[in-house]
């Protein structure tokens, strides 16, 4: 079997694999998140620009919409545009998905306290 027919499989069988652990990634396949009209469409319209980066004072296109609070497959969630943040590629595959694995944002103030309200350290 050629090499990049190897790939394709193995980029199916995870990609099958995810879509198991995590059923509510279907929600994204949906016309009003997909849609040319769709949720997605609406938030980069509303904000072209990664707000990462902006807050860092960096301008960079944003390609991606991701959910602040992760919906796991809450509805409300899943479509409330104030849960929805225009963010580029980058952010998105790095950053936003360490912040989901730890359950809190990462990053922390002048003073070296966390940003997050919700930090483990802030609960003490």
């Amino acid at each position: 079997m050629p090499a990049e027919v190897q790939e394709i499989k193995l980029r199916r069988d995870r990609d099958a694999l995810r879509r198991q652990r995590s059923p509510h990634r279907k929600l994204y396949d949906l016309a009003i998140w997909r849609g040319r009209d769709g949720l997605r469409q609406q938030q980069l319209a509303r904000q072209p620009l990664c707000e990462r980066c902006l807050s860092q004072g960096k301008t960079t296109p944003a390609t991606t919409v991701n959910h602040r609070k992760p919906h796991k497959g809450n509805w409300s969630l899943f479509i409330d545009p104030a849960n929805h943040e225009s963010v580029c590629k980058d952010h998105h595959d790095s950053l936003i998905q360490r912040e989901e694995a730890r359950d809190h944002v990462i990053g922390s103030d002048g003073n070296g306290m966390p940003l997050d309200p919700d930090h483990p350290w802030n609960r003490r």
